[in-house]
């Protein structure tokens, strides 16, 4: 197909293919990497065999481990094979009833989720960000492309619940507090059949907040929208003209309506089936303890740690990694 001389005709899909070759590229060199992994440590086992050497056989142990921890990424990377599991992610992060102390704990959980996204090399894109009133925010959306950028970031749909010694109590007592998680996939116009009858929409303009550099409160340039039959409300603020952040909320308005028709079947289908789904919105899925004691735990699979620093600075793989193999038993 790239060899084809019409292939760069249509940009978009040009692209969409090039990263999905760059995807299955990557699988199979992974798979010949470890391939040849085993390949040396066969080697290594035989010279072993036929005379002992203990830098050789230390060695030959530091390949195993290492082997290990390779074989253990390459089947998460396998394991990620949903329909939209490739795609961008776009996270929706909102504070729970609270103020300053709840709108300051979803301000650490935007931090943990950019370290996080910065570690896994994926690009984390503020589409709009609405500040507290005196700490933190009361709504952020920012949209996470790279490769299984959704995949991964579906485990942290839910709310996220902290118990700390809050640093704006003057009397020092210790507080609880919850933000809620949306990740929804970014998907690509190709894989969307939805149709916005424009009567259904209001358009509204404003001055953007937030960072975003000198010109962008002079102008009206942030777009609001409106879904009325759905009640769904999408901005974006994080283009220059007010025309592409149209056309952003646009697709970030697309998507939110294709899961939420997605969703739907599925519950017509758990139905039919006489499933209980769990609803995992209203759900309190880990917990951030940072007194009395310092412990994260993640609630539906018992995954645990007690170095809270480090994962508020973004390590949160463990988590992930443990509810996608979560997900794999069950099915």
């Amino acid at each position: 197909m790239m060899a084809d001389p019409t292939f760069w005709d249509n940009q978009d899909k040009a692209q969409e293919i090039i990263d999905k070759n760059n995807a299955l590229k990557s699988i199979v060199n992974a798979y010949r990497d470890l391939e040849a992994q085993i390949e040396d440590m066969e080697t290594t086992r035989e010279l072993l065999l036929e005379e002992e050497d203990a830098t050789m056989k230390a060695d030959l142990e530091t390949s195993v481990q290492q082997f290990k921890d390779n074989l253990d990424q390459f089947e998460l990377q396998l394991l990620l094979d949903g329909p939209y599991d490739a795609n961008n992610a776009i996270v929706e992060l909102h504070p729970g009833a609270g103020g300053t102390e709840s709108q300051d704990w979803t301000n650490m959980l935007l931090r943990m989720y950019q370290r996080y996204c910065e570690q896994q090399g994926f690009k984390v894109e503020i589409m709009d960000y609405l500040p507290g009133d005196e700490a933190g925010v009361k709504s952020v959306t920012f949209a996470v492309k790279g490769h299984n950028a959704y995949g991964y970031l579906k485990a942290e749909k839910g709310v996220h619940r902290l118990v700390r010694i809050s640093p704006f109590d003057s009397s020092g007592r210790r507080h609880t507090s919850f933000a809620s998680c949306d990740v929804i996939p970014e998907f690509n116009n190709a894989d969307i059949e939805i149709d916005i009858n424009p009567d259904d929409i209001t358009v509204d303009t404003f001055r953007a907040s937030g960072a975003g550099g000198q010109h962008i409160n002079k102008t009206e340039s942030a777009i609001r929208i409106t879904h009325h039959p759905s009640g769904i409300v999408v901005n974006n603020q994080n283009e220059r003209s007010q025309i592409k952040n149209r056309e952003a909320a646009m697709k970030t308005l697309k998507s939110k309506l294709y899961q939420l028709k997605l969703e739907e079947q599925e519950q017509e289908m758990a139905e039919i089936r006489g499933e209980q789904k769990e609803i995992g919105w209203g759900s309190q899925i880990r917990s951030y303890v940072f007194h009395p004691y310092a412990m994260v735990k993640d609630h539906r699979t018992n995954e645990e740690t007690g170095k809270t620093d480090a994962v508020m600075d973004g390590e949160i793989g463990p988590f992930i990694e443990a509810y996608l193999r979560s997900q794999m038993d069950h099915s």
